[in-house]
């Protein structure tokens, strides 16, 4: 993504689909899937990402009001989401009121440490990474908390993509 695209997608103007920056939840498949519902039944209003993720893929931390299409396992935009708020905080620093914000039925931190830890250190983000990434209380995150814009159609081509779950 050029930074003139980066920059438009923090604009709070109808813009077309194929104009978003992409995200993509966790990997294809079913945890994507059970993402991608809970957002759009209301239940999830906040993800997380590991800050190496976004060093490591050379992409900016996302910011407040940024818009970003978010893809099913088919690589459709399924969702348009609006980031409310963005903050890198440590692992440590995360709540049970966020971890239940997730929307995938964790009633405490600690289930979500521990869904996020198995996560961050699986076989796809160490490839992703060249390494088995370190997830401990000094563990930095980007804890992100949106809206949803609009419930998708099939959408076109995207832009950038980042992992998080």
């Amino acid at each position: 993504m050029t930074i003139d695209q980066r920059d438009r997608a923090s604009y709070p103007l109808p813009m077309g689909h194929d104009e978003l920056p992409a995200l993509e939840l966790a990997f294809p498949g079913p945890e994507r899937d059970r993402g991608v519902a809970a957002i759009l039944s209301g239940r999830k209003t906040a993800l997380t990402g590991l800050l190496e993720i976004y060093e490591h893929a050379g992409e900016a931390v996302p910011q407040t009001g940024q818009r970003f299409s978010v893809l099913d396992s088919e690589g459709r935009s399924a969702v348009t989401i609006e980031l409310v708020d963005v903050r890198v905080v440590a692992v440590e620093d995360i709540d049970d009121d966020f971890a239940r914000a997730e929307g995938r039925g964790y009633s405490d931190v600690a289930q979500w440490r521990a869904a996020h830890e198995e996560f961050f250190r699986s076989d796809g983000v160490s490839e992703f990474l060249g390494r088995t990434a370190v997830f401990d209380d000094d563990t930095l995150v980007v804890a992100e908390r949106f809206r949803v814009v609009e419930q998708d159609g099939p959408g076109g081509p995207v832009t950038r993509s980042c992992v998080g779950l």
